[in-house]
C-alpha cells in the first residue's frame, strides 16, 4: 500500500446543537474517521452571521472525553481571539485531557464582522496578522516541545521567561497551519507545520506545493514531513439528484443559500464513485488526507458512504496508479 488515505469530520459548529454535535462526532469515531475538527468561530460563517455556534476548545475538550481514538483540534484556530501562549495552553490541556490526541491548529484569521463585534483587535490587514503569525508560530512550537519563551523587542506579544506544564502527552504535538500565501503563510508551513490544510482545484494545489517544497529547500526541511490535507464539503447519494437536494437542504438549515455549491469549489456533491474519482486526482499530486466539511445537522449517510465505499476506492486507484508505474 502506498501512504494511506485519511478522513477528518470538520463538524460545521453553526446552526447546531450539543446532542447533534456530540452524536456526530461519536459517528465519525466508530466509522473509522482519523481526526475530528471544529470551527475557531464567534459568528455563523454561513448566512445569518446571528445563528447559534459553539465556541471550539470547549467543544473539543468534551468531545475528548466522548471519545477514545480521533485526533482533535481546531480548523483552523484564530490567531487573533487568543494571545498564543494561551491558546497554547488551550490545546496542552486539551492534550491532557484526551490522553495525547491533540493537534494545534492556527492560521492568521479572516472573518472582520466577528472581531468587530466581540471587540478584538483585527489589526491593519492581512499582511499584519500573517505577521503576527509568523511570531506566534515559533513561540508555540518552543512550548509545546517543552522549551520558554521570552519576546524579542519590537514584536506584537511580550512573553516574559514562559514555560509550559504540563507537557503533551505525545513526545511531538502536531501542528496545523492552514492557508496558501506564498510570500507568507508557506515559508511558515515550510518552518514549523506538522500538517497543511489548503483548498483549491488540484492543479492549484499542486503549484502551491512546488511553492512549498521550494520553501521547505530554502530552510533544509524534508517537505515529505508535512502531511498534505485538503478541505471539502461533501454531500453523497446514490444519485446526483439526491446529492444535490442533499446538500440544499442542509443549506437551508443553515440560513444559507441553497445555490452556493454552483459558485463555491469546494462543494463536491455526488455518487460515491464521482467522489472518489475527485479525491483520486487529490491524492495523486499529494494531498492524502480529506478533511470533510459537515453542515449541522450532519449527514450520517454521506459519512458513512464516505467510510464504507469511497475511501476503499481511493486507496485503491491510488495503490493501482503506483503499481503501473513500478
Amino acid at each position: 500500500m502506498t501512504n494511506p488515505i485519511r478522513f477528518g469530520a470538520v463538524l460545521w459548529s453553526q446552526a447546531s446543537d450539543w446532542p447533534g454535535f456530540l452524536a456526530a462526532a461519536q459517528r465519525a469515531e466508530r466509522l473509522g474517521f482519523d481526526s475530528v475538527w471544529t470551527w475557531d468561530h464567534l459568528l455563523a460563517i454561513f448566512g445569518d452571521p446571528d445563528q447559534p455556534i459553539l465556541e471550539g476548545y470547549v467543544a473539543l475538550g468534551a468531545l475528548a472525553q466522548a471519545t477514545s481514538r480521533v485526533e482533535l483540534g481546531l480548523l483552523v484556530g484564530a490567531n487573533t481571539f487568543r494571545n498564543p501562549g494561551v491558546a497554547t495552553k488551550c490545546v496542552l490541556t486539551l492534550d491532557q485531557v484526551s490522553n495525547g490526541r491533540a493537534i494545534l491548529g492556527i492560521g492568521g484569521a479572516w472573518f472582520q464582522r466577528e472581531h468587530e463585534a466581540y471587540g478584538l483587535d483585527f489589526g491593519s490587514g492581512h499582511g499584519e496578522r500573517l505577521d503576527r503569525l509568523a511570531e506566534a508560530v515559533p513561540a508555540m512550537r518552543t512550548w509545546l516541545d517543552g522549551g520558554r519563551v521570552t519576546s524579542p523587542p519590537g514584536g506584537h506579544y511580550a512573553f516574559d521567561d514562559l514555560a509550559m506544564l504540563p507537557r503533551s502527552v505525545r513526545p511531538h504535538l502536531p501542528i496545523m497551519i492552514g492557508g496558501s500565501g506564498e510570500k507568507k503563510t508557506l515559508p511558515i508551513v515550510a518552518r514549523y507545520a506538522d500538517q497543511w490544510n489548503a483548498f483549491g482545484e488540484p492543479g492549484e494545489l499542486a503549484a502551491k506545493d512546488a511553492i512549498l517544497r521550494a520553501r521547505c529547500a530554502d530552510v533544509g526541511r524534508d517537505p515529505d514531513t508535512i502531511e498534505r490535507t485538503v478541505g471539502c464539503k461533501v454531500t453523497i447519494r446514490r444519485t446526483d439528484a439526491a446529492a444535490r437536494q442533499a446538500i440544499r437542504d442542509l443549506l437551508v438549515h443553515n440560513h444559507t443559500s441553497p445555490d452556493l455549491p454552483a459558485t463555491d469549489r469546494t462543494f463536491w456533491t455526488g455518487t460515491p464513485d464521482a467522489i472518489a474519482a475527485r479525491m483520486l486526482d487529490y491524492a495523486a499530486v499529494g494531498f492524502r488526507t480529506f478533511l470533510v466539511e459537515l453542515p449541522a445537522p450532519y449527514d450520517a449517510e454521506t459519512m458513512e458512504l464516505l467510510m464504507d465505499e469511497v475511501k476503499p476506492r481511493v486507496q485503491a486507484g491510488l495503490d493501482g496508479r503506483s503499481g503501473s508505474h513500478a
